[in-house]
């Protein structure tokens, strides 16, 4: 709707709405995203009571917050009210007041500071989702292949509390039992660990601690157009890296329509699951080995006993961890006894060695996997595409939130990295339209 007022008809309102550099701006951004999203899902919307802005004004507007850099949500509506013609571009309902300048009293179409801020804590996680992906179909539409290769990392977030300011004097400020009143649902979780070497030479594990969150990323990224996010996911940060695999897989899964050939990640995704969903679809996972065993297989898979022993298949059987298991015994008591002797202690009580070797084809792939070849230092030098990803989202805000619970901590996340995704949108479509012109 296109307001007048005593100084401006509606003729010349709709003229500034062309033509002024913000609103353009704004506009050829949004215009990237896919909106019929919203739609569809505002259609599904109860239609009672007092009608409220519509849902994609509101997307808008935390987009605006997050590519202006703005770290408070006062910022956000400080900047709105000086331009009163880009609230009318958002979509916000507007309350008519033809002795304004542009129409309409922009205070009082505005929501409040307070509302906006409960607006962004509730809104809907599964639309937020959809229009992330929606930008993962976009991206696939401009870039072949897109997808083939996907890495996975974790970006640490700070939360808004005293105890993370080490000026200030907090009493028991790294107890993992308290729930802090500055925000309930972060969670105190290791930064970084390191080993340091003592006078005596022996070494000391220092931990750098926080509270706060994580951000899980699925990223691909490709030569000519760089990186782009597949799939986000945030949670407190006292979880380990590898309890953010299987959302951000299943979400990658989704966007793409497709799965991924090949995964890449660092060492604290040694999972048997990660290496699993890989080889399932002819792919490797490239993620290094995190050798708790000393265990040596054959090229088949058959491990060995400590002295170099093919080891003797009995049964197989559902571990406790989920996955299917092959228990191998003595090859000098199974399948029956050689009358050959050995000097291990397991021997000698005669019931012999026993290992038991996950069977699934993730758990063969990742103790089998030859680590020196050429497709799998390929594939491995790919998971640097989180670091830029990860660098964008900090510049974008991500790693200090100035907001007090998850699902506020989640929503800004995934609005960061939609505005990632809109500028790889329009470099994609750009460097694709200067090929074009080339051709």
């Amino acid at each position: 709707m296109i307001p007048a007022s005593h100084v401006f008809d509606q003729s010349t309102m709709a003229a500034q709405l062309t033509y002024d550099p913000v609103v353009a701006d704004y506009r050829a951004f949004f215009s990237s995203l896919d909106w019929s999203v919203v739609e569809r899902w505002e259609a599904q919307r109860s239609s009672r009571g007092r009608p409220a802005h519509p849902e994609a004004a509101y997307l808008k507007a935390f987009l605006i917050r997050i590519r202006q850099n703005f770290i408070y949500t006062t910022q956000l509506r400080d900047f709105l009210v000086k331009h009163p013609l880009l609230v009318i571009e958002l979509g916000f309902h507007l309350v008519l007041d033809f002795t304004q300048p542009y129409g309409f009293d922009v205070e009082q179409t505005l929501p409040t500071r307070y509302w906006l801020g409960e607006k962004l804590q509730k809104l809907d996680r599964g639309l937020l989702q959809d229009l992330l992906a929606g930008t993962v179909h976009a991206l696939q539409e401009e870039i072949p292949g897109l997808g083939e290769v996907v890495s996975f990392d974790v970006k640490h977030i700070y939360a808004w509390v005293q105890e993370n300011n080490e000026r200030a004097y907090v009493k028991d400020r790294y107890d993992k039992t308290k729930r802090l009143a500055g925000d309930p649902d972060c969670r105190l979780g290791v930064k970084r660990s390191t080993n340091k070497e003592l006078p005596d030479g022996s070494t000391e594990e220092k931990k750098e601690l926080l509270w706060g969150y994580g951000s899980g990323v699925a990223a691909a990224t490709t030569p000519d157009y760089g990186d782009v996010v597949l799939a986000e996911y945030t949670q407190p940060f006292n979880e380990g890296d590898i309890t953010y695999f299987r959302p951000l897989h299943r979400q990658t899964v989704v966007a793409l329509n497709q799965y991924p050939t090949h995964l890449a990640a660092d060492a604290a995704y040694d999972a048997w699951y990660v290496y699993d969903a890989a080889v399932r679809h002819d792919g490797i996972a490239a993620v290094p080995l995190n050798a708790h065993t000393k265990t040596t297989f054959e090229p088949d898979g058959v491990p060995l006993c400590p002295i170099g022993l093919r080891m003797h298949p009995t049964f197989r059987y559902a571990h406790t961890y989920g996955y299917a298991a092959q228990r191998y015994r003595c090859p000098l008591l199974f399948p029956s006894a050689t009358g050959q002797t050995c000097e291990h202690e397991q021997f000698k009580k005669g019931r012999g060695c026993q290992k038991d070797i996950n069977d699934e084809p993730g758990g063969r792939a990742r103790v089998l996997m030859d680590r020196t070849s050429p497709l799998y230092h390929a594939v491995y030098n790919q998971r640097t595409s989180c670091e830029p990803i990860n660098s964008q989202a900090k510049e974008l805000g991500i790693e200090r939130p100035k907001v007090r619970n998850r699902q506020s901590v989640a929503n800004l996340n995934t609005l960061i990295y939609l505005v990632i995704n809109v500028r790889a949108i329009e470099r994609v479509r750009s460097i694709n339209a200067g090929l074009l012109s080339i051709n």
